[in-house]
């Protein structure tokens, strides 16, 4: 009887072995899952209560509240690096579905106004701050380079590969891809959405968890790390730089214009000043040597006539 039930124990653990293995996230390595029941699994972040799809890619939103929550149970967790107050990254206000509220403010009651990848695009103000509406983010450009040692590619492999890795790695509709250039060992991508519906990712989550993967911070399991390859070579990504393009353009005042303005103007008026300066010394200059010559010759002249 012992031996059978031994058999029976380890044909339940085997089975529910594998059922406790798969409640992990796929596209979140941040993500804490745990099963509520048979075939159920939920995962959630640190820091959130709302579940987590994980058959989509986590909002940016989400994202970012989770990194300054660092996770207390079952791991170490590495703070970011490069805080800053204003840009980067920073603890967020997120609506219910994701969504970056319009309106962000930090712990010293300072706030501005973001579109829709959480960039500032106002001034900072004080709470008093009203952001009307979350402008959307309709462009994303992207220039990446690969190092220089990788062999030069061609621009139609070079665009397959690519769009190939965001539809697969990042869900990404190819339609969303507005284009693809190459000019070794420059790649420039647009991404264009202006509209979302609600079952396509956003282009800002794209270009994070595109950023982030580059950066070798992944927000992918630990085992799911980049890797793009042009007809099986290698394509070696070394810098990276996003640009946002929104449908309004930016709300910031014209005072850091002004200011840079003011400079360039007390620079030129200083430039005339110190030239007309130098111009009224060398005239000055060439007018008493002019008078000394003359003083000189009348002298000799007159001296000649006395004799």
């Amino acid at each position: 009887m012992e031996p059978l039930f031994g058999v029976v124990l380890g044909l339940i653990l085997a089975v529910a072995s594998p059922a406790h293995d798969s409640c992990t996230c796929a596209t979140n390595k941040w993500a804490v899952c745990a099963q509520d029941g048979p075939g159920n699994c939920t995962c959630r972040l640190a820091g959130s209560d709302h579940p987590l799809d994980c058959s989509t890619l986590t909002s940016k939103c989400f994202l970012m509240k989770a990194e300054m929550n660092p996770l207390k149970e079952k791991r170490l967790w590495r703070p970011p690096h490069g805080v800053s107050d204003s840009d980067g990254i920073y603890n967020p206000d997120c609506e219910d579905s994701g969504a970056f509220k319009a309106r962000q403010c930090n712990q010293s009651s300072s706030c501005w106004c973001v579109n829709t990848a959480g960039v500032r695009r106002t001034e900072k103000g004080g709470r008093s701050l009203s952001c009307s509406e979350l402008v959307r983010t309709r462009w994303i450009y992207i220039e990446l380079t690969h190092k220089r040692g990788s062999s030069a590619f061609g621009a139609p492999d070079v665009a397959k590969a690519l769009t190939q890795l965001f539809e697969s790695r990042y869900k990404l509709r190819p339609k969303y891809i507005a284009a693809i250039k190459y000019d070794p060992p420059l790649i420039q991508i647009r991404l264009d959405q202006s509209k979302k519906p609600r079952w396509d990712v956003d282009i800002a989550d794209v270009a994070y968890y595109f950023e982030k993967d580059v950066n070798n911070d992944s927000v992918f399991p630990s085992n799911s790390q980049l890797s793009v390859s042009v007809n099986g070579d290698a394509l070696a990504i070394e810098k990276l730089w996003i640009y946002y393009v929104d449908e309004k353009p930016p709300e910031f005042c014209m005072r850091q214009l002004a200011a840079g303005i003011s400079a360039v103007v007390t620079v030129v008026v200083l430039t005339a000043g110190v030239g007309i300066a130098v111009l009224l010394i060398l005239r000055w200059l060439h007018t008493r040597t002019y008078k000394k010559f003359e003083s000189k010759e009348m002298r000799e002249i007159k001296a000649s006539s006395l004799e």
